[in-house]
């Protein structure tokens, strides 16, 4: 009952429910469980859900090069989804793979759809969760082809500073686009500069 309360609490930062509303999300979303390690979605599988992360860390990667490219993390109070195969029913092109154990609330897309016809706030919530899932992707397109690794391991630090001792030193480098040695050299350049 705590990941409800937890999503009730953040859909009540954005607007104002009414108790049946309430009544109406407890009811579309399902809790789950990931282990750490363990998938919430893998390439060329489609996203039939959207995961409301009440506790634990995701990453989303996708392979180039036969190496893994971290493209983002998100922790508790956030959406999990690839939206895009999500609307459209593609396979995807990401992975999300828990980080730590994690424990989700889950809606799938006709039980979503369902919730935007019955809620007068769904649409709403929904629009301004797709926004601020939207700034987060531009804003990593453009630091990824725009600046330089030490300046988007300055743009990590910005965006995921209270997350930087549950993230291995390994897949910061593999976000900011560099190898965990030359992380280790760009840590080190920072540090210098601000002592």
């Amino acid at each position: 009952m705590e990941s409800f309360e937890h999503l009730i609490k953040s859909f009540s930062e954005i607007i104002t429910l009414e108790e049946n509303e309430k009544e109406l999300f407890l009811k579309a979303f399902k809790p789950i469980s990931i282990k750490k390690n363990d998938y919430f979605l893998q390439s060329s599988n489609v996203c039939n859900q959207i995961g409301f992360l009440s506790k634990g860390l995701v990453r989303y990667f996708v392979f180039r090069d036969n190496e893994e490219a971290t493209l983002e993390f998100t922790k508790e109070g956030e959406f999990v989804a690839d939206y895009e195969s999500f609307l459209t029913k593609k396979p995807s092109l990401q992975n999300i793979q828990a980080l730590e154990d994690c424990e989700l609330l889950i809606i799938d897309f006709d039980s979503l759809q369902h919730l935007y016809y019955v809620s007068k706030n769904a649409n709403y919530l929904g629009r301004v969760i797709i926004e601020h899932r939207f700034i987060i992707m531009v804003s990593q397109l453009v630091t990824l082809h725009r600046y330089s690794p030490e300046d988007r391991y300055r743009f990590f630090l910005e965006q995921y500073n209270d997350l930087n001792q549950r993230i291995p030193q390994y897949l910061i480098a593999s976000y900011v686009g560099v190898k965990p040695q030359s992380l280790s050299r760009i840590r080190k350049r920072i540090h210098k500069s601000i002592n």
